[in-house]
């Protein structure tokens, strides 16, 4: 959540920060700031609303020369979304500048004393507490502002990303990080600073991704300083050469991102198994698994824990490790994990999904594991991300980067990963027999193809998009495997399109949601011939005797439920285990074609935030 964006060098800072700010909206956030020094003083423009509402304003009221600035989207924690509690806030001296993702849960005790030492506050934020805070220290013992800046986080409890720019060192703009990511991109004598690398990708293929509870001084002309804030002692930065390029952040002729990455399905499902499936060796290769198998094979259970749809991507594959590899599988929402006092054994693998790598909750219950001797392995998306880091192994998705913040390509590579552990682990355990295996390989090996042919059914999706678009309530069933894409398509269509959804397990239906069904409730059954094919017939007569109206994803030539159903997607035929890579595709491209027939921001809905870095 929020986004920085920072550049200290020889260009304009002024449109490299606008742009970066545009590049960082996926993240979501309610009001949009910017600070440019022009050599003589700081320049403020912060507004509630988009970075194209900031955009207008600035131009109007502040002038935009200058080679250092700074900018920030803000998701509201402290303080209503409103001008004033926009970043960058300023110090009671005017001197320092800050812009800051995350929450200092300690900023009232904190708060309280600097008013009592005469400082006063514009804003409702803690934000402005902090930089309050490192201007006191500075003054009091008269310190240069990187020495203010460590002393002063290590008072405060919480999580930052913080940029703070002193007008009286105009040379330099000092950087910290706990708990929520910050890149420094390295170019020839100029420094870009941002949330994520895609402000500066155009710029320079070299970053550093600071580690939790590091701080560095950017300075002009001067090698960068990387700190440990608590001790003061000197890292040596780590460069990584950057993987994305710009072709891949742009919405490449799509209206939008997410319809883009729906339609990436078919190449990086590829992309993920590439060089780790085999099929005509019959193997899969994959160092994170090879490098551990034992953790694994002696694993008493595995418990899987995530957040939103990579949670849902977590119960698709319980199902899978369960029949495949014969192993005990629980799945957790990390939020609750964390906190639960959680019984944890050091024969227990801990395998935790993210498709950012930065999910605030996800890292704790990934920290709170490996404090009780499980060995954690880490399934995500983002290359030098902090999951990556804290984890004992893991395997990237190589989906390739995900603006739009509802999930969708990230859902399915996720699986595609997860799948690829599962059989892995049958094979080194002997749970599947030789020809099941085999024939899984190929299965999931011409998965891409079976995708690319449910995207042909767009124009069906929309079509019955109009019909539903103005509809209060939605219903969605599955039963096995398909269970979990009844839960994924209600959070994507109630995520951007704002209609209230809900997912159940189909047998589910006669404990309680039947009570909702009537002529203007539409349903969505997931009913493909594999699976538990008859008993979804049964449920769905069960609806169609209330006068529901149904939606059904099925195989490519069912008849059965073509005659009960109201509306038909066909999808072409896959082995059970398999069917949610399919039956996804047609719920992601119905919610979107609704959530654009309403007129809603389909990439960035409201009060949501791709990147979800706090509490």
């Amino acid at each position: 959540m929020c986004g920085i964006v920072g550049y200290i060098g020889h260009r304009e800072a002024y449109p490299i920060i606008i742009k970066g700010l545009k590049r960082l909206e996926y993240r979501g956030y309610d009001s949009a700031g910017i600070m440019i020094y022009d050599g003589i003083d700081l320049k403020l423009s912060k507004t509630k609303g988009k970075v194209s509402d900031l955009e207008e304003k600035s131009l109007k009221e502040i002038s935009t020369n200058g080679t250092i600035g700074m900018g920030h989207t803000r998701w509201a924690t402290h303080g209503v979304p409103n001008d004033v509690n926009s970043h960058p806030h300023l110090s009671n001296s005017g001197n320092l500048a800050i812009i800051h993702n995350g929450i200092i849960e300690n900023y009232e005790p904190l708060k309280k004393e600097l008013i009592n030492r005469g400082y006063t506050f514009k804003s409702d934020t803690d934000t402005e507490v902090l930089v309050n805070l490192i201007e006191d220290v500075q003054k009091k013992d008269n310190l240069k502002l990187g020495k203010a800046v460590q002393i002063a986080l290590n008072q405060v409890i919480g999580a930052y990303a913080i940029c703070v720019f002193d007008k009286q060192k105009p040379d330099e703009i000092v950087v910290a990080r706990l708990g929520s990511p910050l890149a420094i991109g390295i170019g020839e004598d100029e420094f870009f600073i941002a949330s994520d690398a895609t402000p500066f990708i155009e710029y320079t293929s070299n970053a550093i991704y600071l580690e939790d509870e590091e701080m560095a001084i950017v300075r002009l002309n001067k090698p960068l300083k990387i700190r440990k804030i608590k001790d003061d002692s000197l890292v040596d930065p780590y460069i990584q050469e950057l993987q994305m390029n710009l072709e891949q952040i742009e919405k490449g002729g799509y209206d939008h991102f997410m319809m883009k990455e729906i339609y990436e399905q078919p190449n990086v499902i590829k992309d993920t198994y590439r060089g780790r499936l085999h099929a005509n060796e019959g193997l899969i290769k994959m160092a994170g698994i090879d490098d551990n198998i034992d953790k694994f094979i002696n694993a008493k259970r595995i418990v899987i824990i995530a957040c939103g749809t990579s949670w849902h991507a977590g119960l698709v594959a319980e199902y899978i490790f369960e029949e495949f590899a014969r192993i005990p599988v629980e799945v957790e929402y990390a939020s609750e994990f964390r906190y639960r006092n959680p019984i944890i054994n050091n024969d227990d693998v801990i395998i935790a999904i993210s498709q950012s790598g930065e999910t605030a909750d996800t890292l704790a219950a990934i920290k709170l594991a490996k404090e009780n001797g499980a060995f954690v392995f880490g399934v995500c998306n983002v290359v030098g991300s902090s999951i990556s880091r804290e984890t004992h192994a893991g395997a990237y998705t190589h989906a390739g980067p995900e603006i739009g913040v509802a999930s969708t390509k990230a859902f399915t590579t996720q699986i595609t990963v997860l799948t690829m552990i599962a059989l892995r682990l049958a094979k080194a355990k002997g749970t599947l027999s030789n020809s099941d295996f085999h024939r899984y390989l190929q299965e999931l090996e011409i998965i891409p193809e079976k995708v690319a042919e449910a995207l042909l059914t767009n124009d069906k999706a929309k079509e019955i998009a109009a019909v539903f678009k103005d509809a209060t309530n939605f219903l969605y069933l599955g039963r096995g495997y398909n269970f979990p894409v009844a839960l994924e398509g209600a959070l994507k269509l109630k995520e951007i399109s704002y209609i209230h959804a809900e997912g159940y397990p189909a047998a589910e239906m006669k404990h309680g949601p039947i009570a909702l069904i009537d002529e203007h409730m539409p349903v969505v059954v997931i009913a493909p011939k594999q699976g538990h094919y008859d008993k979804v017939v049964s449920n769905i007569q069960e609806i169609k005797a209330r006068s529901g109206k149904i939606i059904a994803i099925v195989t490519k030539g069912d008849t059965q439920v073509r005659e009960l159903a109201d509306y038909v997607i066909e999808i072409p035929d896959a082995a059970d285990a398999m069917s949610p890579l399919l039956t996804t595709i047609p719920l992601q491209l119905l919610s979107y074609h609704i959530a654009v027939m309403r007129d809603c921001n389909v990439d960035q809905p409201r009060n949501l935030a791709k990147s979800v870095t706090v509490e």
